[in-house]
């Protein structure tokens, strides 16, 4: 079987952004109260861009900023959801879809904890899946780096891609 038919695919995705004044914090697709929010070109939601940098990367597609990136006008301000709903399509596109996403929030503030099962669900339903094939957690980093200092959040993803059953090749 040539390797762009493997049954799955894993792929990791990473982001980080600056806190800042005057930004709404949005973390997978919620708005969180806090202070301060995630400074960038769209709404910054780092965990739905790390999500999409993981898909991207089973599909062997390049990053979000190759995507969407921060030099278009067209995406200034723009809802995370958006990159989201277009990965997915071009995993469909491709013969694939989610199996399932693990994600860690490194925030030292504000506690992520009454916002977990919310931004799952939220994950869940722009992937297509059940709540249960959404892994979120948060960690402080105890003070240390930038996070630790309160400058930043950062995000990893790994999400398993699975080959579409009604699919019988794919162009990639």
């Amino acid at each position: 079987m040539p390797d762009h038919e493997a049954e799955y695919r894993i792929g990791n995705g990473f982001d980080s952004h600056c806190l800042v004044e005057g930004r709404k914090l949005i973390l997978g697709g919620v708005t969180i109260p806090f202070e301060k929010g995630l400074e960038g070109h769209s709404d910054a939601d780092a965990l739905l861009h790390a999500v999409c940098d993981a898909i991207l990367g089973a599909l062997a597609m390049g990053d979000i900023g190759r995507h969407f990136p921060d030099t278009d006008e067209k995406w200034k301000g723009c809802d995370s959801a958006v990159f989201m709903r277009e990965s997915m399509r071009l995993a469909a596109e491709r013969g694939y879809c989610v199996s399932n996403v693990d994600a860690t929030i490194l925030a030292q503030r504000p506690k992520m904890a009454p916002y977990i099962d919310v931004m799952r669900e939220r994950i869940a339903a722009l992937l297509g899946v059940l709540p249960g094939c959404v892994g979120l957690k948060a960690k402080t980093m105890e003070g240390m780096g930038f996070v630790g200092r309160g400058e930043g959040i950062a995000i990893m993803a790994v999400v398993m891609m699975k080959r579409n059953s009604a699919m019988k090749s794919s162009p990639i």
